[in-house]
């Protein structure tokens, strides 16, 4: 494709992204696709890389660079963590390249907190962090929910410290292999922010600081008492377990009167949004598809693959 500059991948467990951008950051072409990690090593990386760019009229020799799982230990090659504190444009900035290529591929890192007390790790999210329009001066508390939630503290422009909630892995194993799945049966639809269960059982997760254990079993109860219905069920549980996830979070990070940028998308957002709106937390909504869209192409300059505007390559 003319005027394409670099190729950016967000390549997750399974899915993955990509986008054609040309030097001023401008996207020129699109794909999705349901090949992610998990497909990736059965097919080969570079296959499925190459018929993604080819189908997106790339020109051979075209820069890419990529994010997510690909660079986990069992990706297509493990770009090592950077340990935190780190700045953003350093992390960006260590992208591994992958030897062997006909084109120049690199992969941003993930982040390390090596603490004895608190190890973490993270992959994919420092590219949406640097993507995310953070001021470049001060504390931010930045809430990235998904399967495995994030919560990050930003400070003048690098990675302070973080967490993990699984809230999401923890709704999929309670809703299919505990005596709740019996409450939620096999395909409750999707919860929504709207939902009166999900409201109330989020405030009753906020109100009592995140003691969510004590309060699982009452929906199975709920259920045989009080005729509570799947859909509903399905609710109390996500609103529960997120408002135990915030309420956790809140005690780490601050006070009532603290900011949180929200990166999310779809149903995540509304959901975090709702809640982090009960919890009296003021948000700053990011789009997570924007952010790492924005944060590839960042990583794109810092590793010179496309020019920063005014400056030659």
């Amino acid at each position: 494709m003319s005027g394409a500059a670099v190729a950016a991948i967000d390549w997750g467990t399974t899915r993955l992204r990509a986008w054609l951008i040309d030097e001023a950051g401008k996207v020129l072409a699109e794909r999705r696709g349901d090949d992610g990690l998990i497909t990736a090593q059965q097919k080969g990386f570079s296959t499925i890389l190459e018929g993604h760019l080819a189908a997106m009229g790339a020109p051979a020799g075209l820069p890419v660079i990529i994010c997510g799982m690909a660079g986990s230990r069992q990706g297509w090659l493990e770009a090592p963590y950077v340990t935190v504190p780190s700045p953003l444009s350093a992390i960006l900035a260590g992208a591994a390249g992958i030897p062997g290529q006909s084109r120049d591929i690199r992969i941003v890192p993930g982040l390390a907190q090596r603490q004895a007390d608190a190890p973490d790790v993270m992959r994919g999210e420092e590219t949406q962090l640097a993507g995310a329009g953070l001021p470049a001066k001060g504390r931010h508390v930045v809430c990235m929910p998904g399967t495995h939630s994030k919560w990050v503290v930003v400070e003048d422009g690098g990675v302070a410290g973080f967490c993990t909630w699984p809230t999401g892995e923890l709704f999929s194993v309670l809703a299919a292999h505990s005596i709740l799945r019996h409450s939620l049966g096999e395909h409750p639809k999707p919860v929504t922010a709207e939902n009166p269960f999900f409201r109330r059982w989020c405030e009753t997760a906020l109100t009592e600081g995140g003691d969510v254990t004590s309060r699982l079993f009452s929906i199975r109860a709920a259920g045989l008492l009080q005729d509570l219905k799947p859909d509903d069920a399905a609710a109390c549980l996500s609103g529960l377990l997120i408002g135990g996830e915030i309420a956790s979070a809140r005690r780490r990070y601050g006070d009532a009167s603290t900011s949180i940028a929200l990166i999310a998308s779809g149903a995540l957002a509304s959901l975090y949004g709702e809640a982090l709106g009960l919890a009296s937390l003021a948000v700053r909504t990011v789009d997570a598809d924007q952010a790492v869209r924005a944060g590839l192409i960042e990583a794109a300059r810092e590793n010179g693959m496309i020019a920063r505007s005014g400056v030659t390559r």
